[in-house]
C-alpha cells in the first residue's frame, strides 16, 4: 500500500468514527434532557405515594450501580415526578417520557423509541424504577467501559437480531441528517455507509457483530465520549434542592 492510499485510509478511519459519534451526540443529549426535564422537581408537591421503597431497597440499587443511596433516593423522586404525569401508576409510560422530553405526548421519535426499549428491561412497556436507575447508571462516568459498549451496540441493533445491519446503520444516519436539516443523495449516503462497514465488519458478512463493534469501538475511543454524563456523577448536585428532602444518610 502507498503512502497515499495509507493516508486516505487513515483519514477515513477517523471519519468513520466522527459519523458513528455524531449518531451518539443526540443520545446523549436525550438522556441529559431527561435528567434536567424536571430540574424544579423537588420543588413541587410529591405525587402520591405508590410502591414505597424502604431503605434497604434504596442501599441495594445503590449497591448494584454507581450510585450512592442519596442519588437513587434523588432518582426515584425524579422518577415519581417523570411517571405522574399522565397516568400516575408508579411505572413510567412512553407518552410520559415523551411529555417530559417534547412538552407533547403524541408523536414518533426514533431516539424516543430507542432510548424507552433499552430502559424498559423486561420489555413489558413500561419502564420500572429500578430498570430507570440501572440504565441511568450506565452513563455514569465510573459505569464499565464494557456496560457502555454493549449499550451503544445494543443501540443501534434496532431489530434486537444480535448484529447490526446496513439498514439500520442507515436509518439512524438519515434521522441525524434529518435533525441536522441535512439532505444527501442516495449515493453519497450509501458510500458513508460502504466505508462504515468496510472498517467495523472485520469478517466482511454485511453485519457487524459483537465483536466486530468492541474492536472497531478501540479503534475510535470517542464513541465512549459519547457515553458519559459527568453530571450523573453527583445527581444531588444537580438537583440542590434535594438535600432538605432527602430521608436517607450515607
Amino acid at each position: 500500500m502507498n503512502s497515499t492510499s495509507s493516508s486516505s485510509l487513515g483519514t477515513s478511519s477517523v471519519n468513520i468514527g466522527k459519523k458513528f459519534c455524531a449518531v451518539l451526540i443526540p443520545l446523549i443529549d436525550f438522556i441529559g434532557a431527561l435528567i434536567f426535564s424536571f430540574s424544579g422537581c423537588f420543588h413541587y408537591h410529591r405525587p402520591p405515594k405508590l410502591h414505597q421503597y424502604t431503605f434497604q431497597d434504596l442501599l441495594r440499587i445503590a449497591n448494584s450501580t454507581p450510585f450512592t443511596v442519596n442519588e437513587v433516593e434523588a432518582l426515584r423522586e425524579l422518577f415519581k415526578k417523570l411517571c405522574s404525569s399522565i397516568y400516575n401508576d408508579g411505572l413510567l409510560h412512553k407518552e410520559e417520557l415523551r411529555l417530559a422530553l417534547f412538552k407533547t405526548g403524541e408523536g414518533e421519535n426514533l431516539f424516543l423509541d430507542r432510548v424507552f426499549d433499552l430502559f424498559d428491561e423486561q420489555k413489558n412497556g413500561v419502564i420500572e424504577f429500578e430498570e430507570f436507575v440501572h440504565t441511568l447508571s450506565i452513563f455514569h462516568p465510573h459505569a464499565p467501559m464494557e456496560k457502555k459498549i454493549d449499550f451503544a451496540f445494543r443501540f443501534y441493533d434496532l431489530r434486537q437480531t444480535g448484529y447490526i445491519e446496513r439498514e439500520e446503520v442507515r436509518q439512524m444516519v438519515v434521522v441525524i441528517l434529518q435533525e441536522a436539516g441535512v439532505e444527501l443523495s442516495d449515493e453519497t449516503l450509501a458510500s458513508i455507509i460502504d466505508t462504515t462497514f468496510a472498517d467495523a465488519d472485520a469478517d466482511m458478512d454485511g453485519k457487524i457483530n459483537k465483536e466486530d463493534w468492541m474492536a472497531f469501538v478501540l479503534r475510535h475511543p470517542a464513541l465512549l465520549k459519547n457515553m458519559t454524563l459527568p453530571h450523573l456523577q453527583d445527581i444531588t448536585a444537580a438537583f440542590p434542592s434535594f438535600i432538605f428532602n432527602t430521608e436517607v444518610d450515607d
